[in-house]
């Protein structure tokens, strides 16, 4: 007769953690990822997991597995651990965060010495890996203990099939914790923050799903290149598919300040594509355009579709964001709108502006010493103030020293590169000014503004030709472009003795000129 194996069992509550994306995290930055995990795992995982009676029993290097006495504990335990994640996020790159998953079951296990082994693990790294970023799933068992004894909302998702496990399991979301932890995190950032809802398909063929969605994947993607950006991810805002929704509740629950919306409508042989740019906070129409493009071309035009509305709409975002900022007061304004007003004056022709731009790039660095684009603005001021070329040295190698410090601040923050080839241009340094624009736009190809900036630099280095082929597709991105784009335009055509063109350009140009630009009409008409 055999003899059972007895295994000793007991009920618990399992939760499982896991970090998203954490091989092209390591890929990315393999020291830097270990240590701020190993920050994160020390200094909250663990004495939050203590704090709430409960043990960690396994660690991966992406994420971990801890056992409760109490169900309730364990839920506390994850909505805690992701609050305290976005607030720790906050003023992290995106593509340097830690964000997590979490599930939660309660169920048997198997006790093997300290480990545990079993049905009940296994659904709650299931429930884990189900999970949006940042968010929290618990099954049905735990739901019945918990329902009633939380502060948070709790939403039914329905039941999910999970492998060697005969019955469905129930899931729930703890969706207002998700809500609260995503407004955290947005609102500690100086970024503004803007989600991407589903293209809907209008055209009645459900063939024409795939385009709708990839044109909505692509414009996120995009977007994302903007690092003075924050992008929802995808997973986020596609739940709000085939549902009509509230602009204003969207950008509550998500917290964002911007929304982009669009459709697909099939007629005949053409395709219309219509997208817009909405105030989340009062639901108003910043933009909207229009795309009609034939079928046959479809995947032919996505890419130059995508790319066209990515340029308008942060072109049309950082002028909403001006707007917001130089409407607030005076006093004690965060990094970011002393920036966006020293943008403002940097744009400006009162005999003050270059000035007061100045100031509040220098207020914004006092505010944040790292602030990369404040600091690039900050030079870029220098040499404006002081006479563009005309600049003394000294402030020339001061302003050269700032846009360097940009760079090393953020690599990867497309503006540095351009607005560092501006100084090396004011320099007469042109090899290297075309360089580093180059590289800038490499780094961002959808950003009208640095594409103008390399048209710049290209029309006064004996490559006009290139400078007029650019800024007409600059010009194309960003039809509400700032003046400065008809000046590249005027000494463009003029450097190409195209002189008739060049007088139209002039005049097209803002009625505020400096002495230079009346200089070029007069040389025009001699």
């Amino acid at each position: 007769m055999a003899i059972g194996i007895v295994m000793d069992r007991k009920l618990v509550a399992i939760l499982a953690a896991d970090v998203v994306g954490y091989s092209a995290l390591m890929e990315r930055d393999e020291e830097g990822t270990f240590v701020r995990l190993k920050s994160h795992r020390t200094e909250l995982f663990e004495p939050e997991i203590k704090k709430r009676h409960g043990r960690v029993f396994k660690l991966m290097g992406d994420g971990l597995l801890a056992e409760f006495a109490s169900v309730v504990d364990a839920v506390e335990c994850a909505v805690t651990v992701q609050q305290e994640m976005a607030k720790r996020n906050a003023g992290v790159m995106q593509d340097e965060r830690i964000v997590l998953r979490i599930g939660v079951h309660l169920g048997d296990v198997i006790v093997e010495g300290k480990d545990r082994h079993g049905d009940g693990v296994n659904i709650a790294s299931r429930l884990q890996s189900l999970a949006e970023p940042g968010g929290i799933l618990i099954s049905g068992t735990a739901y019945d203990q918990v329902r009633n004894k939380l502060n948070t909302e709790l939403e039914f998702l329905g039941e999910q099939r999970v492998k060697n496990i005969p019955e469905p399991v129930r899931v729930y979301s703890v969706s207002g914790t998700l809500a609260v932890a995503k407004a955290v995190h947005i609102s500690a950032t100086t970024k503004p923050a803007i989600a991407v809802l589903p293209f809907a398909n209008m055209s009645g063929d459900p063939d024409q799903q795939y385009f709708s969605d990839g044109v909505t994947e692509d414009i996120i993607t995009e977007l994302s290149r903007f690092r003075s950006l924050l992008v929802i991810a995808r997973n986020s805002s596609f739940q709000y598919r085939d549902q009509s929704v509230d602009v204003r509740r969207v950008g509550r629950e998500l917290g964002v300040s911007y929304v982009i919306e669009g459709s697909v409508r099939k007629l005949g042989p053409r395709l219309r594509l219509t997208a817009q740019l909405i105030d989340a906070c009062s639901g108003n129409h910043l933009w909207g355009e229009r795309y009609d493009r034939n079928i046959e071309e479809l995947f032919a035009v996505q890419d130059e579709i995508t790319q066209t509305i990515v340029a308008t709409v942060t072109a049309r975002l950082e002028d909403a964001e001006i707007k917001v900022a130089s409407s607030k007061r005076q006093g004690n304004l965060p990094a970011y709108d002393c920036f966006l007003r020293g943008v403002q004056h940097l744009r400006g022709y009162e005999p003050d502006d270059n000035r007061r731009a100045r100031e509040s790039f220098e207020q914004a660095i006092a505010l944040d010493p790292e602030y990369a684009l404040a600091h690039a603005y900050l030079a870029l001021s220098l040499v404006v103030e002081n006479g563009y070329s005309n600049a003394p040295e000294e402030i020339k190698q001061a302003a050269l020293e700032r846009a360097l410090l940009a760079v090393r601040l953020d690599r990867r923050e497309s503006r540095c590169h351009v607005l560092l080839g501006q100084i090396y241009r004011f320099r007469d340094e042109f090899d290297l000014a075309i360089a580093s624009m180059e590289r800038g736009v490499a780094l961002n190809p959808n950003d009208a503004n640095g594409i103008a900036h390399l048209a710049g630099i290209l029309g006064v280095s004996g490559r006009a030709e290139e400078a007029l082929v650019l800024l007409h597709q600059a010009m194309r991105f960003n039809p509400s472009h700032p003046d400065w784009y008809w000046g590249i335009r005027v000494y463009s055509l003029y450097a190409l003795r195209r002189y008739e063109e060049c007088l139209m350009a002039s005049r097209t140009y803002s009625q505020r000129k400096r002495p230079w630009h009346l200089a070029r009409e007069a040389a025009c008409l001699a």
